[in-house]
């Protein structure tokens, strides 16, 4: 079994689909978040405005440098690459995901932050140049050595634990993105439609819909319409 389906069976239980669904984001998701922020309650959103308030702060905010976002982009490459059956997990928008969770789960910062840094040192110290210069065969001498942590040495324990976090974030960023749900052959709930009871039961018994009905109950174009009502309770 191959890494995208460990992880794959990690995530498609009640971690999965429940976490940020959407959150890693392609620009065009990205626009459309911000659409639906500024619109106000959305369909299938409904954000108060202390959440909306949020929102956008966190995305007019940077937290990763453009060497750091580098890094988290080759990380996250090398945990889930692309595949015949899928892209990879920068294809899925995971750094951005990644970048979101830095800020919008501020304890995060500090260790993810320092096992960059951990990781540029160990660049250093073995082969003198940081990670972004290191080769692939480089890089992978150094995530070998922390990506088993049951056969890690103990003095790899900062990495270890830096690299389970990526890995985390990594597997829920692809496995809730639209790629990765496209992935899993996840459905979700999907709305039904009632359409009323068939016409040749209606007639057996001796039954017809009146047309106030058929204009109000039965109207498929209208399933994802929200209610509104009146100061009277009547629907508008």
């Amino acid at each position: 079994m191959d890494r995208r389906e460990h992880l794959k069976i990690l995530l498609a239980g009640s971690v999965g689909a429940g976490l940020f669904l959407g959150t890693s984001c392609t620009e065009e998701d990205r626009k459309t978040s911000e659409e639906i922020i500024e619109q106000g309650t959305g369909y299938g959103y409904g954000r108060t405005e202390k959440e909306k308030e949020h929102d956008r702060q966190i995305r007019s905010e940077t937290f990763f440098t453009d060497s750091e976002f580098q890094i988290v982009g080759i990380l996250a490459d090398i945990i889930i690459p692309a595949d015949e059956t899928s892209g990879s997990a920068t294809e899925a928008g995971v750094p951005d995901f990644i970048e979101f969770m830095m800020k919008d789960y501020p304890p995060f910062q500090v260790p993810t932050r320092g096992g960059l840094m951990w990781l540029n040192n160990q660049c250093l110290r073995r082969f003198d140049k940081p990670f972004l210069e290191c080769s692939d065969s480089q890089r992978m001498e150094i995530i070998d050595d922390i990506a088993w942590p049951d056969d890690a040495d103990p003095e790899m324990e900062y990495g270890v634990r830096f690299f389970n976090r990526m890995r985390d974030l990594t597997a829920t960023g692809f496995f809730t993105s639209k790629m990765g749900i496209e992935y899993l052959d996840y459905k979700g709930n999907r709305p039904g439609f009632w359409d009323g009871v068939p016409d040749d039961v209606l007639q057996k018994h001796g039954f017809s819909y009146d047309q106030k009905t058929e204009e109000e109950c039965i109207k498929e174009e209208d399933r994802y319409r929200v209610a509104e009502w009146d100061e009277n309770g009547n629907l508008l």
